[in-house]
């Protein structure tokens, strides 16, 4: 097997000391799964040489980008081979005329947004992790960020993709204009499927005029529930922020990051709110959004219109994640969505389960689209049986409020066990009917979203 490998993608991309895989046997989750070889191909024609020989002697294939996913989805459970994108990363077309561009599945995100904001046009979608991770693991879990409450998710920009199937066909689902309706939507269908499906080789994805302008506001509150009417209001008045994020009392206190709010009052919650279509000279928008932020309570506003400013305020928001992991022995990530107006609501109910399930839960995230990241905490693992009860009620309270246990991480293999919360059997036969089609001999990565 080792030879064949190596007669495939060239010895120096092929891994197969124990040492090395060990680099290979994990995501940003706490899963492990140590695999029997890692390949790193570089032409979508080894990527299906390597199904076919999958496909012949039956083994499992479990498809990786840059390990940045926090549900276990890169992890090969079932040991087998992992085929890691990270050398497929160019950039192969920005098309400035039809606002399109094509690129391999290992490109890093942040580097596209970067190269097409260079051209006056703009990529939009932007999960925290976009410095670090792969547009093939966005279109992989459908990946989100501040910005979908504007612009959408990742699936909202994929055009068409090239995907390499089970037994080694390629095939190219999509087209390269906005509109197309020919047969079914295998791109919408691909998108989201966790490499269950097929493997990514190449992303076409449409393009955005870049926003002229973008200022961002700092807003702290003295309850939560301020802060979410604040939300709703904002919207309900028109006005299409292109982010509105949230953090508890607890991110603020775990950051440290109340030194930058100048106040004498207790803040409880903290909104950044950021627009890009608002002229920074026009101070009538401006004042309405003071004005209703005051309505609801808010104790101050700090406004940033340069880089730097804005760069700090984003900064507290991105690195609580790695705060609250940091706090304690147990962390578990969780990413549920309630209806907006419902926020406060469930944030209202968590002190009763962090009491009986004895966990301590951090809640910040998109308070525009209800996309609530559950950072939930325990300070020993002799009680993680207790805290995946607490977790299982957790998510049965959130589908019971018409919300869903994954918004933007995936389930992977992590949210495995929760899935017929919230999926029908019926849903579920008929899902894992399509899994079948695709994949007969279940050897693409194996043990995800489904058991």
């Amino acid at each position: 097997m080792l030879d064949e490998l190596k007669a495939i993608f060239g010895s120096e991309n092929v891994i197969f000391e124990k040492e090395n895989l060990e680099d290979y046997s994990r995501d940003a989750s706490s899963i492990s799964g140590l695999p029997d070889f890692v390949v790193k191909p570089q032409h979508v024609e080894e990527v299906q040489a390597l199904m076919r020989i999958a496909s012949k002697k039956n083994f499992p294939v479990t498809p990786r980008g840059l390990g940045t996913g926090l549900a276990g989805g890169a992890v090969p459970i079932h040991g087998g081979v992992v085929i890691s994108f990270e050398k497929m990363n160019s950039i192969k077309l920005i098309d400035t005329e039809n606002l399109l561009a094509e690129v391999e599945p290992g490109v890093i995100t942040g580097e596209l947004k970067k190269e097409v904001e260079k051209r006056g046009l703009f990529y939009p979608p932007d999960p925290a992790s976009f410095e670090v991770c792969s547009i093939g693991g966005n279109v992989a879990t459908n990946a989100g960020g501040p910005a979908c409450l504007k612009y959408g998710t990742t699936r909202d920009y994929v055009l068409a993709l090239d995907i390499v199937l089970a037994d080694g066909t390629l095939i190219r689902p999509g087209v390269k204009t906005r509109k197309g309706v020919v047969g079914y939507d295998l791109v919408g269908l691909f998108t989201g499927s966790e490499g269950t499906l097929g493997l990514i080789t190449s992303v076409l994805v449409k393009l955005v005029p870049k926003p002229k302008s973008m200022i961002s506001l700092l807003i702290p509150f003295s309850t939560l529930a301020g802060a979410m009417k604040c939300v709703t209001t904002i919207l309900n008045r028109g006005f299409i922020p292109s982010a509105m994020e949230f953090l508890d009392e607890k991110c603020l206190n775990l950051a440290e990051s109340t030194n930058i709010i100048t106040s004498n009052e207790t803040c409880r919650a903290l909104l950044i709110i950021e627009f890009d279509d608002i002229d920074i000279s026009d101070t009538e928008d401006l004042q309405r959004i003071y004005d209703i932020a005051e309505e609801n309570g808010a104790i101050n506003i700090f406004v940033a219109t340069d880089s730097v400013k804005r760069n700090q305020i984003w900064e507290l928001r991105r690195k609580i994640s790695l705060d609250i992991e940091h706090s304690s022995e147990v962390y578990i990530p969780e990413d549920i969505v309630v209806p907006i107006g419902s926020i406060a609501k469930f944030a209202s109910l968590l002190p009763e389960y962090e009491k009986e399930f004895k966990i301590n839960i951090y809640t910040f995230g998109h308070a525009g689209d209800g996309n609530i990241h559950l950072n939930i905490t325990a300070s020993s693992k002799t009680n993680i049986n207790l805290v995946n009860r607490g977790i299982r009620a957790i998510l049965k309270k959130v589908v019971e409020l018409g919300g869903t246990i994954s918004g933007e991480h995936g389930i992977g293999c992590a949210k495995l066990p929760f899935i017929d919360l919230e999926l029908t059997s019926p849903m579920i036969e008929l899902q894992k009917s399509i899994k079948n089609l695709f994949d007969p001999l279940n050897i693409l990565n194996p043990g995800k979203i489904f058991d």
